[in-house]
């Protein structure tokens, strides 16, 4: 699925195009206005997360160069799609300035259709971001932690339903339960939440002493997440139902856990490899060596260095980096050598260097031949 053809849009495009193509198309394939239709349906959600990728600057930017998979990869999409219709309203009701579907419907075809109406207004719990931050040889590795939230649960005592007893839950006599009223507006017929029950379609007459009527109380809880190995900074995990309780019998929300990295004191991160630099001596680099050098898995590995190494070759260790977060094997060691140039010269090292200086030839240093050749060509 192409996120511009999903939309009938240009790469070229402007945000405002995009908006006015969305509620165009989100209009027409809405499931109140297309009721049992699972093609509709379906037609909603891919509009819905064509949106949600192309109204957002730095999404629509990965998306351009990278497509569905690299959304994925930062973490920051829905390559997979929508899996649930929940997230392509959310996307719906932002579009249209975060008023509810039902309110948008009614306003705009006189009504009927809405969801929720005849009974207690069920709400999912709001979802909870918190952030972590994990050392780089956990990244590489993989780490389990425990974290100490404070969330809404349902109140023990009256089990949630904010009431000492089931007689204390009353139907609102406003709304008469449906949680929504009707107000004409000119035209329109406009929906809003009761102002009586405040969109619940009921009421408390006496409300529970723990929860002060709410059906909710904080409380502390410890989440243990598995962190995988190969996570970068940036990148978010979702954990399902770990967020606030639900309203009337709603869903739990999320925990949303994002992560940092710190940095390492030797190694560098680039994508899924990792690079080192490694400084060896102007006559290892000549002659050639051998080096033992560190990995990130408790183990070194043995790099032979040819003679006449130059400065800032770069050498490749497969499969000494990074595990990839998905599961696509593991990036490679990237070692780049620093020739470092000795200091405090003894005065027989002078000697010797004077007298190796002497016997160097153009032979000996093809690029300074070159680099002579070419200045030679421009003041000529």
């Amino acid at each position: 699925m192409d996120y511009y053809e999903t939309l009938g849009l240009t790469r070229t495009a402007t945000p405002e195009e995009i908006k006015k193509a969305y509620r165009q198309n989100a209009l027409k394939f809405h499931p109140d206005k297309n009721p049992g239709d699972p093609e509709a349906e379906k037609k909603f959600k891919e509009i819905s997360e064509a949106y949600e990728a192309l109204s957002d600057e730095k999404k629509r930017q990965i998306y351009d160069r990278h497509g569905k998979a690299g959304l994925d990869g930062s973490g920051m999409g829905h390559a997979g799609g929508f899996s649930s219709m929940d997230e392509a309203l959310h996307t719906f009701m932002s579009a249209f300035g975060g008023a509810g579907s039902d309110n948008i419907f009614e306003s705009f075809f006189g009504g009927g259709g809405g969801r929720g109406h005849g009974g207690p207004h069920h709400r999912q719990g709001a979802s909870k971001r918190v952030n972590i931050t994990v050392k780089f040889e956990e990244a590489a590795h993989g780490i389990d932690k425990e974290l100490a939230i404070t969330n809404h649960v349902a109140c023990a005592k009256c089990k949630g339903t904010g009431s000492t007893s089931p007689q204390g839950v009353k139907r609102c006599s406003r709304c008469k339960g449906a949680g929504q009223i009707l107000e004409q507006r000119g035209f329109f017929s406009m929906s809003m939440p009761c102002p009586q029950c405040h969109g619940e379609g009921q009421t408390i007459t006496d409300p529970c002493t723990d929860c002060r009527g709410e059906g909710l109380v904080k409380e502390k809880q410890h989440v243990k997440i598995h962190i995988p190995a190969g996570v970068d900074s940036g990148m978010r995990l979702k954990m399902s139902g770990h967020g606030d309780a639900g309203h009337g019998g709603g869903p739990a929300g999320d925990l949303i856990v994002f992560i940092q990295v710190e940095p390492h004191e030797l190694f560098e991160r680039e994508g899924d490899d990792i690079s080192l630099d490694l400084p060896i001596s102007f006559s290892e680099a000549a002659l050639g060596c051998k080096k033992e050098v560190p990995s990130l898995f408790n183990h070194t590995c043995r790099l032979t260095i040819p003679e006449s190494t130059q400065n800032g070759k770069i050498f490749r260790v497969k499969g000494e980096g990074f595990p990839n977060v998905h599961g696509h094997g593991k990036g490679d060691l990237l070692v780049k050598i620093f020739v470092e140039t000795p200091t405090n010269l003894s005065e027989k090292q002078r000697q010797l260097l004077k007298e190796f200086g002497s016997l160097e030839g153009p032979a000996n240093l093809p690029k300074r031949k070159g680099f002579l050749d070419k200045i030679k060509g421009i003041f000529q």
